[in-house]
């Protein structure tokens, strides 16, 4: 019996030496947060770079073994709001959601307060101020994104008949002219991409945007709109961007079907050098890169809105921050809120980190301190403007159904299944339904 007992104790001390020891293999896992693995999640509404962030977790896990960072896609066609509070409904949010601007204010109360982050310090002149209330910041930059025309500078020098200078292009008369020659040399002018997003929240909002180099003056001018008290039909910015609107139908390469394009055709035409010129953003030179024929050879001229170079708008390119990150606080833990916190770290300050934003994901960083030079040439077209003062703030901060109503009255006026006047009465009374 006393050996029985005495077999018992042993095993007993064993059983204790062996818990303890994997308590503490567990918690030296991680390098980072010190404990047991971590399991968080990103919701990823910028799709053209979902490989590219998974490829990115699993070189952040290098980094912090003890971490594991999912990455979750928005389906197509949905917006990052609609996929975002579906999850918080179902009790499951994501422990980072990647918000368009003006989703940020409707999640403050839900994610975490980001003041005190060291990266603050770093963040791009005005980077945080549409994401802070009430003196408190609620989202990370995550990139700088801009758009305007692309063009293929293969095609352009040959249909000036030298070395085209992007410099020229700063009234619609100048565009048209340019339209004109790319024509004679045999290509088509441009192609207009149909969908809702890329009328409705890129080309349109050009409209307010370009009101004024005063940002005040552009909120005052969409406050007035929902107050309606603005007549478009009489506003010269909007009349001149619709004018450039109607120039660019006239050249569209698919102008006998406007309504028939995709995404997916932009990036091939434009790069094969089918077309010299394509309404977007620097985000497509992934796609534009598959197909190039012009040896990375593109870059951005302007929307131009009138036939006077000196008004604003006819040099400036638009930019913005346009995707934040925010963390969640109301489902996830404390270790996976530290874990968060440690992904946004590393991408501002680890070569990892910064060689994933900038020459994977082809992003323009919004922080001071990563010095890494874009190889991707929209993005370097961007950062040049930027560095030259020759931008317009894009409209962070369009209600998340403006881009789908007012994207599909633009598709209309596309067609040719309505006028200007129509359009423009679709986006007054549009605007005074927004509180």
């Amino acid at each position: 019996m006393k050996s029985l007992k005495w077999m018992q104790a042993i095993a007993l001390s064993l059983m204790v030496v062996m818990v303890v020891t994997a308590c503490g293999n567990s918690n030296n896992a991680g390098s980072s947060n010190g404990g047991s693995e971590v399991k968080i999640s990103l919701l990823n509404s910028k799709g053209e770079i979902q490989a590219q962030l998974e490829e990115a977790a699993k070189v952040f896990k290098e980094d912090n073994p003890n971490i594991t960072l999912e990455i979750i896609p928005v389906p197509a066609g949905q917006s990052p709001f609609e996929k975002a509070s579906a999850l918080y409904a179902s009790g499951n949010p994501a422990t980072i959601t990647m918000l368009d601007t003006g989703d940020v204010e409707k999640f403050k109360d839900r994610v975490l307060d980001l003041s005190g982050e060291k990266w603050m310090a770093d963040a791009v002149d005005r980077s945080t101020a549409l994401t802070t209330f009430d003196g408190k910041n609620y989202a990370f930059p995550l990139a700088v994104e801009g758009y305007g025309f692309i063009y293929n500078k293969a095609v352009v020098d040959q249909a000036v008949g030298g070395t085209f200078d992007p410099a020229t292009i700063n009234t619609t008369s100048a565009l048209e002219e340019l339209f004109k020659k790319i024509e004679a040399s045999g290509k088509a002018p441009l192609i207009i991409s149909p969908m809702d997003w890329s009328l409705g929240a890129h080309y349109l909002p050009l409209a307010y945007a370009g009101q004024s180099a005063d940002t005040a003056a552009v909120a005052k001018f969409i406050d007035d709109l929902k107050a309606g008290t603005i007549d478009l039909a009489s506003n010269t910015v909007f009349n001149g961007l619709m004018d450039t609107f109607d120039v660019m139908t006239k050249y569209n390469i698919d102008k006998a079907s406007p309504l028939s394009g995709t995404y997916e055709r932009g990036p091939e035409v434009l790069g094969k050098g089918e077309v010299g010129i394509w309404f977007q953003g620097n985000w497509a030179w992934p796609q534009i890169s598959s197909f190039d024929t012009a040896s990375g050879q593109y870059g951005f001229l302007p929307v131009p809105i009138s036939n006077n170079p000196d008004d604003f708008g006819n040099t400036q390119v638009s930019s913005a921050v346009s995707k934040r990150l925010v963390i969640d606080k109301e489902k996830n833990t404390a270790e996976q809120q530290a874990a968060a916190k440690t992904f946004l770290e590393w991408m501002v300050y680890s070569e990892k980190g910064q060689d994933f934003l900038v020459n994977k994901a082809n992003i323009i960083p919004a922080f001071k301190n990563i010095t890494l030079e874009a190889k991707d040439p929209l993005a370097k077209s961007i950062s040049e403007h930027i560095a030259n003062g020759k931008t317009e703030d894009s409209i962070s901060t369009l209600p998340a159904d403006h881009w789908a109503k007012l994207g599909a009255s633009m598709q209309k006026y596309l067609a040719g299944a309505s006028d200007r006047a129509e359009l423009t009465k679709d986006i007054q009374e549009y605007w005074k339904t927004v509180k």
